[in-house]
């Protein structure tokens, strides 16, 4: 079997200090306990106690990830073979005891950033310039990452003799793109050889919706570069060319809408994943059809990106509404709207409204008492306006709800 994983880490500890590394020696300890810690805290998977197999098994990994880690800064000749066929012997032993990828990764990455919280005071402490410091903390996240890699590789060996190994790699490496490319690539390139998925630069995220009693999602009109996970509460798509790998399901789509993130680098596929499913709030009035393509609803997304900032962005630009009763509030929102979005006159305004002109003009003069020289403020009315449309499209969205108007 041909392994991807390179070990750029071992030649960057290789360039630093020696002597940080026998500085940093009597630390170990103190480094490892720091890991275990935070691991059993942020990791449900590895909370039990640390007794008889499990404990041994996560304390020695710990303090070897920690101890090799050190020994290799300064020195090009340390040995690296007993190191990688430990962690690969530990990938094999997380799936003989049916826990997931996830958590592995999780509790490497979690570990990582408390090992060199840790470390860090000593590091500064010493006599080592800014530059020494930037690459001693790149290469911690560089050699974590490629021991995840290490261990998918053991892991992928145990489960390559289980029944239906590819498409539990194919899900796994989908669940890894989604929630943590960042700091991943060795991993994801693992995963990806493993389950015979070449990795794109860029690719789609894609939302997935089932209406009750609809029949199961049509996964065999996707093409094989597809990766998809339909058997999750919140199912979705990952493809590198949206385009033509969903065109064969415009007519196939029964009783299911999907929405369409961007094309991103994979990177950003967390953040991708999250608009599409944002996306899928639309109604079919906004977006006609099976398939909601997000960029064709960019504005109307980013309004919607984050409650909490519409609500604090209308407290600040409509604070003069505070006064009135909800009913005027509702007048006077859409009025204000009406006229910012036109700048129109009040016979173009009360066509748009459906109401008299001099009611128009009556509220018009109810503005310019409330806001005053506001509305002649460019930055002003451009904050009125997207807190005025970002309400509007909460209470499309949320009809049974209330809508504050402040």
């Amino acid at each position: 079997m041909v392994f991807v994983v390179e070990y750029r880490s071992f030649g960057m500890l290789a360039t630093l200090p020696r002597s940080l590394g026998e500085e940093l020696r009597p630390y170990v300890g103190h480094a490892a306990a720091a890991m275990i810690k935070q691991v059993q805290r942020s990791v449900s998977a590895y909370s039990l106690p640390l007794r008889g197999v499990f404990g041994r098994v996560l304390v020695v990994s710990c303090e070897r990830a920690v101890q090799h880690y050190v020994d290799c800064i300064g020195d090009p000749d340390v040995p690296h073979d007993r190191w990688i066929e430990f962690y690969r012997l530990r990938g094999r032993t997380e799936f003989a005891e049916g826990r997931g990828l996830e958590p592995l990764h999780d509790s490497a990455t979690v570990g990582a950033r408390a090992a060199w919280r840790a470390m860090r005071p000593i590091v500064r402490g010493l006599r080592v310039g800014p530059d020494v410091i930037a690459l001693a903390a790149e290469s911690v996240f560089v050699y974590v990452d490629e021991l995840c890699a290490t261990t998918i590789e053991g892991y992928q060996e145990a489960e390559a003799k289980a029944a239906g190994a590819i498409p539990l790699r194919r899900r796994r490496l989908l669940e890894l793109i989604s929630q943590a490319p960042e700091g991943s690539a060795c991993s994801i390139a693992s995963l990806a050889k493993g389950a015979g998925w070449r990795v794109p630069e860029t690719a789609a995220m894609v939302a997935l919706q089932r209406t009750p009693g609809a029949p199961g999602f049509p996964a065999h009109l996707l093409d094989d570069t597809v990766l998809h996970d339909l058997d999750s509460s919140e199912p979705y798509l990952l493809t590198a060319d949206p385009d033509t790998d969903l065109a064969p399901l415009k007519d196939g789509m029964d009783g299911w809408r999907a929405a369409v993130s961007p094309v991103v680098p994979l990177i950003d596929s967390p953040a991708a994943l999250r608009t599409a499913r944002r996306a899928l709030l639309l109604t079919s009035e906004d977006a006609p059809g099976p398939i909601i393509w997000c960029r064709d609803h960019l504005a109307t997304l980013w309004l919607l990106a984050e409650d909490f900032l519409g609500a604090e962005l209308a407290k600040q630009s409509l604070d003069p509404f505070n006064s009135l009763s909800e009913k005027q509030q509702e007048r006077l929102s859409e009025t204000l709207l009406a006229w910012l979005e036109t700048r129109g006159g009040a016979p173009d305004i009360a066509q748009r409204l459906g109401v008299h002109p001099q009611t128009v003009r009556n509220r018009l003069r109810q503005l310019e008492d409330l806001f005053g020289d506001r509305l002649k403020d460019a930055d002003d009315r451009l904050g009125m306006q997207l807190a005025l449309r970002a309400q509007r499209l909460m209470r499309a969205l949320r009809p049974d709800e209330g809508e504050p108007g402040s």
